[in-house]
């Protein structure tokens, strides 16, 4: 619907589509720019008092000669001193400009509107991540604001090929979604198909942001694996930029999404590149095994500890050396589930009582358990190293997924034993085979096998002696 040239009829309508007069912070301020009856639309809270005064004083200064003929080219060009200014011509896109936060200033006589992008939202300030940690290296980390976030990536990376293309998502929410890309680096195809994803959440809501997002663009929502990564920090958002990756980024929400995401980016941390090439590679060896023990431990010496009977005797000592009231079994998912009530408590208690109710937990799944013969040390011990490798995981949806493959894997070592364990991990290991994260290979660079790719991948490589990328995708420069 297009805007009409009295301003009575424009006002009626976006009043009436804007609730004002029933919502609070809708303001709607009536002026005279140079003999012409005018208003201003915006939101309470959007604008601060001291430049929506800033705005009616300049525009009230305007003589006639200013505003006619063509009142809104003139005030662009001689009145209006703001930079980020544009012009709509219909009455959706100026109701929509007003709920995302700018001003709109009407003018009798006139078939558009002057949008005057002076927002400033409730903003956090910029610190350091803390699931990113690390002993050296930068301390910023993504904020809930879409323009600090792409000036972070702009600062770390001044090539003019970046590019951030803005959607709009969302028939509610309408929320900001900007897609980043290198261009001449990315793969069209990949770009494309992220695009496509995008705008295919178009009529529906993301009240949870990036997240509601995700499963829009993950090629197996409901898989317990994750395909999207998420990181926090800038510089690993431009790293993998320079590697071909395509970044999704959400307005109000403090982390960006990576793409494609292959098994292997979940182990890796920026700690890794903020270390010497040995000291890297060895942090990253260790996160990759503490992952296999918190996946492994617990169900393969469970299932050892069933097939005792049939080990060699080199392995005689498996097994708890004391009796128990409990089958191991039913010890291990008791742990577990106490260990995961005990990481809920801690996430939703204050930070003043976080560390009495980790000492609570810790009696009651330690001592006590073991005194009154609920658990065997050896079950607490290993269920205590399981848990150390999970929280060695650098993301938290891999880290679940892990977990979630234990519980399995238990079950089926407590069903069968050492050939319920096979079946499980061939189980796993299919599934992982036939994923995909936007048509790259899951398992890549293992399957298929690229063994220069995957050796980067496992192994820190000094910057000067890396040649190529690592993504999957076509690369349209590649380094020398």
């Amino acid at each position: 619907m297009g805007l009409s040239k009295r301003l009575e009829d424009n006002l009626e309508v976006m009043r009436e589509r804007l609730g004002e007069g029933i919502s609070f912070d809708v303001i709607v301020r009536q002026i005279v720019v140079g003999g012409k009856r005018a208003a201003l639309i915006f939101l309470d809270g959007m604008v601060k008092d001291v430049v929506a005064t800033s705005v009616i004083r300049s525009l009230q200064s305007a003589s006639t000669e200013a505003v006619r003929p063509n009142a809104v080219e003139k005030l662009l060009g001689h009145v209006i001193p703001f930079m980020e200014v544009s012009v709509v011509e219909t009455l959706n896109e100026a109701i929509d400009q007003v709920l995302a936060g700018p001003m709109i200033l009407l003018i009798d006589g006139e078939r558009s509107a002057i949008i005057l992008d002076l927002r400033e939202y409730p903003v956090r300030s910029i610190e350091e991540p803390d699931l990113e940690r690390v002993t050296r290296g930068s301390r910023e980390g993504f904020v809930e604001t879409l323009v600090f976030n792409t000036a972070l990536i702009r600062r770390r990376l001044r090539d003019p090929n970046l590019r951030f293309r803005m959607h709009t998502v969302g028939t509610r929410t309408k929320t900001d979604v900007v897609i980043a890309y290198i261009e001449g680096v990315v793969d069209p195809d990949l770009l494309d198909r992220v695009q496509r994803k995008v705008l295919s959440a178009g009529d529906d809501a993301l009240p949870l942001g990036a997240k509601s997002l995700e499963e829009y663009i993950s090629d197996a929502p409901a898989s317990p694996v994750p395909t999207v990564r998420f990181t926090e920090r800038p510089d690993v958002a431009v790293a993998h930029l320079l590697e071909g990756h395509v970044l999704v980024i959400v307005d109000t929400t403090p982390m960006v999404m990576i793409l494609p995401a292959t098994l292997w980016h979940f182990t890796q941390h920026a700690e890794e590149f903020f270390q010497t090439p040995t000291a890297g590679s060895y942090l990253r060896g260790v996160r990759i095994l503490g992952m296999l023990v918190a996946l492994l431990l617990t169900p393969t010496w469970l299932a050892l500890v069933r097939s005792k009977s049939h080990l060699p005797e080199w392995l005689s000592w498996l097994g708890p050396q004391e009796s128990y009231l409990l089958p191991l079994w039913l010890q291990f998912l008791l742990l577990e589930f106490g260990v995961d009530l005990i990481r809920m408590a801690l996430i939703h208690t204050p930070n003043a009582l976080a560390t009495s109710l980790g000492i609570v937990g810790a009696i009651l799944l330690g001592e006590l358990a073991i005194e009154v013969g609920l658990f065997v040390p050896e079950t607490i011990l290993f269920t205590s190293l399981a848990v150390l490798g999970y929280f060695a995981t650098p993301s938290i949806e891999f880290g679940l997924a892990v977990r979630l493959g234990r519980y399995i894997l238990l079950i089926l070592a407590a069903v069968w034993a050492l050939p319920g364990l096979a079946v499980g991990l061939l189980a796993i290991f299919t599934y992982l085979s036939l994923l995909k994260s936007q048509g790259v290979p899951y398992l890549w660079p293992l399957i298929p096998l690229d063994s220069r790719a995957l050796f980067s991948l496992l192994f820190r490589h000094p910057v000067p002696s890396v040649r190529g990328r690592k993504a999957r995708h076509v690369i349209k420069d590649p380094q020398p």
